[in-house]
């Protein structure tokens, strides 16, 4: 493959992890080591919107600190979007501002949707006989790209969520008389990832501990199988916790909490308001029981106070790989975890085509739900428990955690403003 020199635009996408931001200084770390095949070093602000509005910032301009402190920061640094690409229209004017800045090398730090955008940015600029590097970053704490191990992201939720559900238990196991239920729901709106990152709460062994119940899209609620689990539960136990994913469905595959008329760019519902469901079925269903509700909401993708050291530095090493891949000549890829067959875990970046991952969900294995569909098997445990592991070490600013924030030196715009 012939050697390629020009400039290195990078951007995030979609909701926020823990760790997006440590994908992003592992980009910007690796790109400086190319001096000879990466010029200069851009960031898009807000996703592919600020591709189409020519709003570049300069990161080389970053100081050292800055991109250190970036794998302790959440939320995304270069600001994020869910901009669906519309029209060949739009591609046109991404092809018109690559050549005017001479990009050369693209890496979208993303999930579904974001691979999707790029998977279509990389085959237009082909068609149109322009080289450009393209891979993909992945980024989501639903843990649902495809032929991906896991995703950077989704080790800190869980352990977010777990160290949550551990410490609400003790606050319930005080107050509950055999008729307390707890209902929180956390997101996952396809698949079952993160609730079932819920039960890593459980000390090995114990049944006994929360959560007891355990909702995902994957397996259809059924009201009077919910109804008898939480009563057997409430039967020996001082309390209930049911961890919901915010997906759930019936029967018939309607979302149990979900608002039909109002849809994101993407043309999906917008959900929320599954635990008032369940709380209404549970109040419906008992007489003298408490019910209480608890969202994390978007806490559950932005705690990298309680984000996993493993998780941090995989995000890092998928966003060197993803430079690494680029400047050896790979495109229209995206960087994937491959889990080692050692008896230590460990992984390895991989890429995989884009057109292959681009708005495909994976789905919570079927073998590893519990009998009865509410419960999760030991074989996730096995899965999950090593991406939880460690602390990420940050910098205090008087008693609260100090948060990188970028210079952002403007890049002299070259194209006509953009007219959608």
């Amino acid at each position: 493959m012939k050697s390629l020199s020009g400039n290195l635009l990078v951007a995030q996408s979609g909701g926020p992890t823990p760790v997006i931001n440590a994908g992003l200084a592992g980009v910007l770390s690796a790109a400086l080591q190319f001096e000879d095949n990466i010029e200069e070093i851009y960031g898009a602000i807000n996703g592919v919107e600020g591709i189409l509005n020519e709003d570049f910032i300069d990161l080389a301009a970053e100081s050292q600190q800055t991109v250190r402190l970036l794998s302790s920061t959440p939320g995304a640094a270069l600001g994020s979007c869910r901009y669906k690409l519309k029209s060949e229209q739009d591609l046109a004017r991404i092809l018109e501002v690559f050549k005017a800045h001479n990009i050369r090398y693209f890496h979208y730090i993303g999930g579904n949707d974001s691979q999707d955008s790029s998977n279509a940015i990389a085959e237009y600029c082909a068609q149109n006989g322009y080289e450009v590097r393209v891979i993909g970053v992945p980024k989501t704490i639903d843990n649902d790209l495809v032929l991906t191990d896991h995703c950077p992201g989704y080790g800190s939720t869980i352990k977010y969520i777990a160290t949550t559900v551990r410490e609400l238990a003790c606050d319930c196991a005080s107050l509950g008389r055999n008729d307390l239920v707890t209902i929180i729901e956390v997101m996952g709106r396809s698949a079952g990832w993160i609730a079932a990152g819920a039960s890593l709460a459980k000390r090995r062994g114990n049944a006994e501990d929360a959560p007891h119940i355990v909702l995902i899209p994957e397996v259809p609620f059924r009201r009077d199988a919910f109804v008898n689990a939480v009563k057997d539960v409430l039967s020996v136990q001082k309390h209930c916790v049911v961890v919901a994913a915010e997906g759930i469905v019936d029967e018939a595959g309607n979302y149990l909490g979900a608002n039909t008329a109002a849809l994101d760019a993407f043309g999906h519902p917008r959900l929320g308001g599954v635990c008032e469901y369940l709380k209404n079925v549970v109040e419906e269903s008992f007489s003298g029981v408490k019910t209480r509700t608890c969202r994390p909401g978007h806490i559950q993708r932005t705690a990298t106070h309680c984000a996993s050291k493993t998780d941090s530095d995989e995000s890092f090493m998928a966003g060197v790989a993803a430079v690494k891949a680029a400047v050896a000549g790979e495109s229209g890829k995206m960087v994937i975890l491959v889990r080692e067959e050692k008896d230590r875990y460990g992984v390895s970046p991989g890429l995989a085509p884009l057109s292959e991952i681009a708005n495909g969900v994976k789905k919570f294995p079927e073998s590893w739900v519990g009998e009865g569909g509410m419960t999760i098997g030991y074989q996730f445990v096995r899965y999950a428990l090593p991406l939880i592991q460690g602390s990420v070490a940050g910098t205090d600013e008087s008693g609260v955690p100090k948060m990188a924030v970028l210079r952002r030196v403007p890049v002299e715009r070259l194209c006509p403003p953009y007219k959608k």
